[in-house]
Formats: C-alpha cells, structure tokens, sequence
C-alpha cells in the first residue's frame, strides 16, 4: 500500500506561497458581487465592489465584509455607522466595474435611494442588506466589518459571478 497521494491530470504540484499563487489559487472559488455603500457624516454617498461578503449569523442575523486598509472610504466604517450591501444581479458588471473604478464618479448615473443610516440602496439590484456595524477586526491587510442585519429585501433573478478573475453569470 503506498502513502504517495496522485496529482490529477491537469493539478499544479504544491508551490511555496506567494502572494500571486494565493489570489490565483482564490480565484477557483466562485463568488457573487456586491457593491457596499455608506453616507458620510454630511450625507454624500460613498461604495465599493467587494466580492469577500459572507452570512455568518443568524441570530442575530450578521453578515461580514472584508475591506482592504487601503481603500479611500474605510473611514466612513465606524463603529456607528451603518451601510448596505447591494447584490448584483446578472446584468450589472457595469456596477461593479464603475464602483472598482476611482473614488470620484463612482455614483455618476447611478440610482439610488438613501436606506438605513443614508446608505445608498442601490436600483435594480437582486437584494439588499440594510446593516449596523457590530464590530470591526483588523486581519492583515484587510478590516473584517460585521454588520447586523436591519432590514432585507431581494427579487428573484440570478447574480452576478466572478471566477477565475473573470466575470460570468450561472447558467
């Protein structure tokens, strides 16, 4: 009996990681779009594609965002604050390109209608989450920011979905 374990045909071998291996290796893993939004204190929107959003309680009902210490708008998370998680519908990579783009005009033609705390609430999206930051963690280079759900709402249809660094939509 041997304890050498088969690669499949068409497996890479194990590498050291690196930073390029890890997101590549990550991207097999298919995940949806959301765009998150905040107001800041005087009322101007702010959001963000993030693709790292996951449910992680549900009671109280929690969901959980990762945001990178770099980004131009992480302030506007505090402990106080709320914001939203817009989930993008099949047809909207346009969204999600326009809110990975520069800070400035990420909003331009873009409807919306304040929620929760003056979060914008995306038009047309596949579902909201309405949320009240619980906590934030700092891991890495990244912030984990809990929220607790306020107030949901979702339409049928089918999401957006980004694999292999490329965007798709299930068949």
């Amino acid at each position: 009996m041997s304890s050498a374990i088969s690669t499949p045909r068409g497996e890479a071998e194990d590498l050291p990681l690196e930073p390029s291996l890890f997101r590549r290796t990550c991207a097999r893993f298919a995940t949806g779009i959301t765009v998150v939004t905040v107001a800041d204190e005087s009322g101007q929107p702010h959001g963000m594609t993030v693709n790292s959003f996951s449910s992680v309680s549900l009671d109280p009902p929690l969901v959980l965002v990762s945001i990178d210490l770099r980004n131009a708008i992480l302030a506007h998370f505090t402990e106080d604050s709320c914001f939203a998680i817009n989930i993008l519908a099949e047809t909207q990579e346009h969204l999600s390109r326009q809110f990975s783009g520069p800070v400035r005009g990420r909003f331009q033609d873009v409807a919306w209608n304040p929620g929760l705390g003056g979060a914008p609430l995306l038009a047309g999206v596949l579902a909201q989450l309405q949320c009240r930051v619980d906590k934030q963690f700092p891991a890495g280079d990244h912030v984990l920011l809990i929220g607790e759900v306020q107030h949901a709402r979702y339409c049928e249809g089918k999401p957006l979905v980004y694999f292999n660094s490329k965007y798709g939509q299930l068949g």
